[in-house]
């Protein structure tokens, strides 16, 4: 109901309003990403987006109806980016590009912060169902990326046909976080790379073998 009504009051705003909405609401994002939810308050916001009280409440009357948003918008920029990547993978040498962009991507910040997604995930899952379920949303959306290119990888012939996607695609993603935080806790990208490393090669296990005895990429 919140989000139908979110949604209806977004179709009313202006060109300028909207506007206006967007630079809160990216400002909360970034705010979050690097303070955390609970040390944002809504000054800080209004502060970063250069808005005023009046305009702030008019687009976000409470800091609930702004978490909401901004998991909605780290949702839905972070998936799409991975969907450009995961909905073309096909091979081995496919799993390690999308392990090279995501450690690029986190090096830009010297590892700091953590996943957009896990990161408000890991405040905010335990104080309400109905955000844990959204997040558990999100993150099967991300994790059915990966079991849908390891799947091709399977039916295509780089992988053996014991090779089981749900399982592979979760032990990348538990990788993928766990690295995350360890870059985060270090200001260092190489744990994450070296955790995504270690999942990829077990991946590799199940590739199958040329005549020369070499992985199929």
């Amino acid at each position: 109901m919140a989000e139908r009504e979110t949604r209806t009051e977004a179709s009313r705003l202006t060109a300028r309003g909207m506007v206006t909405r967007d630079r809160i609401l990216r400002a909360a994002a970034d705010l979050m990403h690097v303070k955390g939810v609970a040390a944002t308050t809504l000054d800080h916001v209004r502060a970063a987006s250069a808005t005023s009280k009046s305009q702030l409440y008019r687009h976000f009357p409470d800091k609930e109806l702004l978490v909401s948003q901004v998991i909605e918008l780290q949702a839905t920029e972070l998936i799409e980016r991975q969907r450009q990547q995961l909905e073309r993978l096909n091979s081995l040498r496919g799993l390690e590009r999308w392990r090279d962009a995501l450690v690029q991507r986190n090096a830009l910040r010297g590892g700091a912060y953590g996943c957009p997604l896990g990161s408000l995930a890991s405040e905010l899952v335990d104080g309400d169902d109905e955000v844990r379920l959204a997040f558990a949303g999100h993150f099967g959306e991300w994790l059915g990326l990966l079991v849908r290119g390891l799947t091709r990888m399977r039916d295509s012939g780089t992988l053996r046909p014991d090779a089981d996607p749900d399982k592979l695609a979760t032990s990348l993603m538990a990788a993928l976080q766990g690295g995350y935080l360890l870059a985060q806790t270090s200001r260092d990208v190489t744990p994450m790379k070296v955790a995504l490393d270690m999942a990829i090669d077990h991946v590799k296990l199940y590739a199958v073998k040329s005549r020369s005895g070499e992985s199929v990429l």
